[in-house]
């Protein structure tokens, strides 16, 4: 099913997932997500909720922050309601605000910052070190052997986000799988399964779902468990990406994750995204909620 956002013709697919319609003034409504029986996507709602605040911006200015709160756990099957805040029109950036409701209750806040495009000096330090794509094996191969729940997991990821992965090296579940820790870090290329439309506004809201893949993963790996394990209560926090420039959702980018610290029932996770020129398109931090509880 299509439809536009301010304008801008959505396709079915990925796009359809995160669609949204204008239902009053600055006033946008973002379509059900999934199933009842999924656990929501934060991804899918920061997406949502930037798509809103893209539709209130004038063209020429292009997301290059956002930051979002998860306030509550979302209802995968239900629609969202997505009111957007001008907070601030200046004669180089906007500043939007989106409250994300649900059944009546704040589920996201996200405040997003666009500019118009600007010359200046510019520097990169971390480099691209990874394998091309092309060469990593599929996931059903370089998965081919681990443990049932790790291949359930796989089946599990295909129906959940409308990506293709190529994982570069083993991943911490894996190793979970076998009841070991890993090193909590890991690094895998994905793209959308669709080409997508050439406007650079909707890649960006692509690649704000994207940041959310797998990232709180990589904080339980270092104690041998996984997310939704028995005994393990998780959650996403808050949620920040910073875009370094424009990058196409529908090519191969490479993702690397880590967590720098776990304490206090909280984990702090960060991720580098780079296209396959080796520049670094966008750099991700969130924190998520790490709680025991009882079996």
């Amino acid at each position: 099913m299509a439809g536009t956002v301010g304008g801008v013709p959505v396709p079915g697919g990925l796009i359809d997932l995160l669609d949204v319609e204008e239902a009053g003034p600055d006033l946008f409504r973002g379509r059900p997500r999934g199933v009842p029986a999924d656990r929501a996507f934060g991804g899918a709602v920061v997406a949502q909720s930037l798509l809103a605040a893209t539709a209130t911006v004038p063209a020429d200015r292009a997301v290059h922050s956002l930051h979002a709160y998860f306030v509550r756990a979302g209802d995968p099957a239900a629609p969202t309601d997505l009111q957007v805040t001008r907070v601030r029109d200046g004669g180089s950036y906007a500043t939007r605000g989106v409250t994300a409701v649900q059944h009546g209750r704040t589920t996201l806040t996200l405040t997003a910052s666009f500019a118009r495009p600007e010359d200046g000096p510019g520097h990169q330090v971390p480099v691209l070190d990874a394998p091309p794509p092309e060469t990593l094996p599929a996931p059903e191969e370089s998965l081919a052997g681990a443990p049932a729940a790790v291949l359930e997991w796989l089946s599990w990821l295909d129906r959940r986000h409308p990506f293709h992965f190529r994982f570069d090296g083993a991943l911490p579940r894996v190793a979970a799988g076998r009841g070991e820790a890993a090193p909590p870090r890991q690094r895998f290329w994905f793209r959308s399964r669709e080409t997508l439309p050439d406007d650079p506004r909707l890649h960006a809201c692509a690649l704000a779902y994207a940041t959310d893949m797998l990232l709180l993963s990589v904080a339980v790996a270092p104690h041998g468990t996984v997310i939704g394990a028995p005994g393990l209560a998780t959650a996403s926090l808050d949620h920040a990406v910073w875009f370094h420039g424009p990058a196409r959702a529908d090519t191969w980018l490479c993702y690397e994750q880590e967590s720098a610290v776990s304490a206090g029932g909280r984990a702090i996770c960060s991720g580098r995204v780079f296209g396959r020129d080796g520049r670094l398109v966008l750099t991700v931090v969130q924190e998520g909620m790490l709680r025991r509880r009882p079996v």
